[in-house]
């Protein structure tokens, strides 16, 4: 396959050239000089398109005082906007065959649309009209704050475990940026002031801060032509301030102990502080996981569900930062086991890792998972945009959606050895030890 080429008129586009190995999805990149950056990626396989825009604001640009702004603006983006009214968002997708939703994260907020390829300019005008103009008002905010919160009561403040996630963030991480809640307070919600949203709108919500993705049944020049018609007449802000994600060397082990009044079994959950994403440690991180939890032939399963019968569930993942990421194990135990001896049962199996290098047959089928579940997620257009936006805001390079799994791949025996070594340390852990608590968790 050739590269690319790509002809804009007066506007700024980057080809990239695919690499010869692997599925190749198609980026072209264009920029609007009001900042927006624009990515296409055409397939004609099917009569649909989504469209995905991805704005650089998640909860770790948040400030003491007014967590979960980012999470708050997911909802206010679909109050309505200067010729969309409340609620017709949702109405005018779904009456046109579509589908909608909207992500926070620490990194990044998403809003993205599914429709029939007929309706890009539909999916456009929409996004559009809300960057440029939304309804900021004091009903609209008292609105989405009260169901925000009923969200947080439905997912965490009701919920087993719930507590957990939020005091094991809180004591892993120093650095307020890393350390808070994505969905934030319940006191710093009903703080919120509608000056602080409309601040928060301009310096966040602006072209200049955001990346457009249309991925599916359209034409590249056609699209992008339709995109200036919608979006360069919107205005750029200031480029808000960049918020430093580091984190001071942990020395000690750190350790809290919850009793949880919703939660029928102890859970244990264990953390140790890894490089960002987009990085070989990271990676190599990512299928050490695999092996310690991917799986009935996974390690811990093996060793804690099979052989020992002491957990009921066992498992592990890698968040991925741009800056420090977390690598958390968690174990929900059986009631009535040593908890200390389970502790130690995984640090043992943590420190088999260190000392040896995994079998062949671990490496390949971590491998193989990561190369089926890549392939299961590439399928849907909306999982492409989403992707192809976040990579564009974590590490400002869409093409890593071509490149980022063939060095997953690349991850070797040595590299996860050496990263169980360098990151999985007794000093560098957070443990958080859940308890059954009184109450009848109703």
């Amino acid at each position: 396959m050739r590269p690319f080429l790509v002809v804009l008129l007066g506007m700024t586009a980057v080809a990239a050239t695919p690499s010869r190995k692997g599925v190749q999805i198609p980026i072209q990149q264009y920029k609007l000089p009001n900042g927006l950056r624009v990515v296409i990626s055409e397939d004609h396989s099917a009569p649909t398109y989504s469209i995905c825009v991805t704005y650089n604001v998640g909860s770790h640009n948040e400030r003491p005082g007014r967590t979960g702004f980012a999470h708050l603006f997911e909802h206010m983006m679909f109050e309505g906007s200067q010729h969309v009214g409340k609620g017709e968002h949702f109405m005018l997708v779904e009456n046109n065959g579509g589908s909608l939703n909207g992500t926070t994260s620490e990194n990044r907020t998403n809003y993205y649309e599914s429709f029939p390829s007929n309706q890009l300019d539909l999916g456009l005008y929409l996004e559009a009209d809300r960057m440029r103009s939304l309804a900021v008002t004091q009903a609209n905010l008292d609105n989405q704050r009260n169901a925000v919160q009923e969200e947080r009561r439905l997912s965490i403040d009701n919920q087993p475990y719930g507590e957990t996630s939020e005091v094991l963030q809180a004591t892993a991480y120093d650095n307020f940026a890393n350390r808070h809640s994505v969905i934030g307070s319940m006191e710093d919600l009903n703080a919120a002031k509608v000056e602080d949203v409309k601040e928060f709108f301009r310096i966040y919500y602006a072209p200049n801060n955001a990346v457009l993705v249309l991925v599916g049944d359209i034409r590249a020049a056609d699209a992008f032509a339709k995109v200036k018609k919608y979006f360069a007449d919107i205005p750029a802000q200031p480029a808000p301030p960049e918020t430093d994600l580091a984190e001071p060397e942990q020395t000690s082990e750190r350790r809290k102990t919850l009793e949880d009044k919703f939660a029928r079994s102890p859970r244990i959950s264990i953390a140790f502080k890894v490089p960002a994403g987009n990085t070989v440690n990271w990676d190599a991180a990512s299928l050490l996981s695999g092996v310690l939890t991917t799986g009935q032939s996974s390690r811990l399963y093996q060793r804690l569900v099979k052989e020992k019968e002491a957990a009921i569930r066992v498992v592990s993942s890698v968040e991925e930062s741009r800056g420090p990421s977390l690598f958390i194990v968690e174990v929900t135990v059986r009631p009535d086991k040593d908890l200390a001896e389970i502790e130690k049962l995984v640090y043992g199996e943590i420190a088999r890792l260190q000392n040896e290098p995994i079998a062949d047959w671990e490496l390949e089928k971590v491998r193989m998972q990561s190369k089926r579940g890549n392939a299961e997620h590439l399928q849907g257009t909306q999982f492409r945009a989403e992707l192809i936006g976040q990579l564009a805001v974590y590490y400002d390079d869409p093409n890593l959606m071509n490149t980022r799994f063939a060095k997953l791949q690349s991850v070797t025996k040595d590299d996860i050895q050496r990263v169980a070594t360098k990151y999985l340390n007794a000093n560098q852990r957070t443990v958080i030890v859940t308890l059954p608590g009184a109450g009848d968790g109703k």
